[in-house]
């Protein structure tokens, strides 16, 4: 596997991210609905291609990895029902505590993005020694034959 791609393609993804977040702060409400359900529909869907791809390699995958696919689709659907709450809501107050929750929502989601970046690292380089570990091994047996 090529990590160095891998983590080049987050960089990608993060820095579009960052971009839309600046576009988005300037946009009115009906504008910021229109890119919530876009996006919804889009983390819905990489969450269900990750679901096919876990699904496919269950028996290869730690359960806590299985886990955190599972809450981050809970995640997005408990979002996705915030959002459509917060439409019917209309009440100053309940629309001034949905952003309170939204802004904790989304602090929570770069927590939980800082730490599967802390986490990916910590597993590419695990990967990686033991990947060398193997070949160093594999070489120390050809040398005794």
């Amino acid at each position: 596997m090529n990590y160095t791609e891998k983590l080049q393609e987050l960089q990608q993804r993060v820095d579009g991210a960052v971009k839309e977040v600046r576009q988005a702060a300037t946009e009115d409400h009906e504008q910021l609905e229109a890119r919530i359900d876009k996006h919804q529909q889009n983390v819905q869907s990489a969450v269900d291609k990750g679901q096919q791809r876990m699904d496919k390699a269950a028996d290869q995958l730690d359960s806590k990895w299985t886990q955190v696919m599972t809450d981050a689709s809970a995640k997005v659907a408990d979002l996705k029902a915030k959002v459509d709450q917060r439409r019917r809501e209309h009440d100053a107050e309940a629309a001034s505590t949905d952003a309170d929750w939204a802004e904790s929502d989304a602090a929570a989601a770069i927590d939980l993005a800082s730490w599967a970046t802390d986490n990916a690292r910590l597993s590419i380089f695990d990967a990686l020694d033991a990947r060398a570990y193997a070949n160093d091994l594999t070489a120390r047996a050809a040398q005794h034959n």
